[in-house]
């Protein structure tokens, strides 16, 4: 069965300042997604779920509907606030959905087979892709053997702003922790992340995972007993946000999972900051002239 591919795009962008998800950086006017989606059907990937908020579901079902139809399968869903496990509640005083892990479960009704995961405005590479999707196809469906795709740190940073990564410690392949960082920046030829506003070096091939993990249909039960936890931990906490990281490491450590750490020869770039984009152009224009994409994907 191929593979599914998730894409987590109901962010709004508030360090960028709009729906980054839809900006044009290809030739044609193609945004990063359709890079996305472009390598996972040269890579074998049969579907691909757009997890949205209410505000872009439509532009996106206008745009992607057409422009994928006879390629690869679609889907597009909400994620809400009241998206949670039946039987638990909330503080009312909540605003703001409850991050990537969540944008994940609400998923689990129309991915029934192994899938990936990534985010919308982060673009992966060929390799990336092709990577993670032989391992999937080779997945069962009950299959605890999770993957990611990881990067060098050095190859995520932005030039225009400090970024926030997971640092991942592996053994014998495996992931064994991810550490959120955040306020990470160049500093004099060196890489930190400040720690109660001190900064600390940070080893720049440092492995970091850019939320392009690999799953089976297991990972939504398994999440769902963490989620239910998650929300009576912090029901105080009104900006808590449960993240995919954090599910990783809870079945790691309670050995309910093993994730396993994929390497790429893919560069990754994205979009953090509008400074940004100009550059994002200019690598994509590259890869355009040497051949790795055609000048307009979709003709």
């Amino acid at each position: 069965m191929k593979p599914t591919l998730l894409i987590l795009a109901a962010g709004l962008g508030s360090r960028y300042g709009g729906v980054k998800q839809m900006d044009k950086i290809g030739p044609s006017g193609e945004s990063i997604i359709d890079y996305s989606v472009f390598d996972a059907i040269r890579a074998g990937f049969g579907k691909v779920v757009f997890v949205l908020n209410k505000n872009i579901i439509d532009d996106f079902k206008d745009i992607y509907e057409e422009r994928l139809s006879g390629k690869i399968e679609t889907e597009f869903i909400l994620q809400e606030l009241h998206n949670i496990p039946s039987g638990i509640e909330f503080n009312a005083a909540r605003v703001k959905p409850w991050g990537t892990a969540h944008a994940v479960l609400v998923a689990k009704n129309v991915i029934n087979e192994p899938f990936a995961v990534i985010n919308a405005d982060d673009f992966y590479g060929k390799d990336a892709f092709k990577v993670l999707s032989e391992y999937l196809q080779s997945l069962a469906n009950d299959s605890a053997d999770y993957s990611m795709v990881g990067y060098k740190l050095k190859n995520t940073l932005s030039d225009n702003g400090s970024v926030s990564r997971g640092v991942c410690s592996s053994e014998n392949g495996f992931l064994t922790d991810v550490v959120e960082r955040t306020n990470i920046y160049k500093k004099e030829n060196k890489v930190v992340f400040e720690e109660n506003d001190t900064p600390l070096e940070i080893p720049e091939d440092s492995v970091v995972s850019m939320n392009f993990w690999g799953f089976s249909p297991k990972f939504f039960s398994q999440m769902e007993n963490d989620f239910k936890k998650f929300i009576v931990e912090n029901a105080e906490n009104l900006k808590a946000e449960f993240y995919i990281p954090l599910v990783a490491n809870n079945l790691i450590t309670r050995n309910e999972a093993r994730v396993k750490v994929l390497s790429s020869d893919a560069e990754w770039f994205g979009i953090t900051y509008k400074e940004d984009k100009e550059e994002t152009i200019k690598k994509v224009s590259q890869l355009v002239e040497n051949g790795f994409y055609p000048s307009s994907l979709w003709l």
